[in-house]
């Protein structure tokens, strides 16, 4: 797969092994895309191993407080896009609207059409990861996950669910969509954890 000419610091510290950098932000899904006509009839659940189920509107998240974050992403198909600027809410303001449990270890993100994927506690509340609803200063199209999608960026990028609606908590692991076909539970860039095999 090529998305373009091969920049320069493809040899750089910034970018894992077998990754190719391209400027381009190449549209890779399965399935249909969502678009969403009414926000008032769009929710994010957050249940799971929580005291009390708890449903935020789209008005709440977007009261929530508000950061920017400029990373680089790696797709386990062998692509790399650096210098991304995203805009969106942190990972961790969503556990303060929600008790969760402490047997909770795991997330499992839940995106439209049944996708999921899931993540330990301590990727899915690392500093770096949020719930993104812009890019490099635009609000996301429907292709690129509007109105959130995940930004897990030191995983690949298919841990960065697109489309979301729900987080559940989970005490133990268990694999999403991509992961019960043949990816692997964790997908750390820089040990080339791309599928269960590895």
């Amino acid at each position: 797969m090529y998305f373009g000419k091969e920049s320069s610091e493809k040899k750089s510290d910034r970018v894992p092994p077998n990754q190719i950098v391209t400027k381009k932000w190449p549209v890779l899904h399965y399935g249909n895309v969502p678009y969403y006509e009414d926000m008032n009839e769009w929710d994010l659940r957050l249940f799971g191993h929580v005291e009390e189920d708890v449903r935020l509107t789209y008005e709440e998240i977007m009261d929530l407080p508000q950061t920017e974050r400029k990373n680089d992403i790696h797709c386990v198909t062998g692509w790399s896009k650096l210098d991304n600027r995203w805009e969106g809410i942190a990972t961790q303001e969503f556990v303060k609207k929600v008790n969760v449990l402490p047997e909770a270890n795991y997330v499992i993100i839940h995106a439209e059409e049944g996708w999921t994927t899931n993540l330990p506690m301590e990727d899915f509340l690392k500093e770096t990861s949020m719930l993104a609803h812009s890019h490099d200063g635009k609000t996301l199209t429907p292709e690129h996950g509007y109105p959130l999608r995940a930004v897990v960026p030191h995983l690949y990028f298919w841990k960065s669910a697109k489309w979301v609606r729900g987080i559940e908590f989970l005490a133990d692991n268990k694999p999403g969509f991509w992961e019960r076909n043949g990816y692997h539970m964790l997908g750390r860039p820089w040990k080339e954890e791309r599928f269960s095999w590895d």
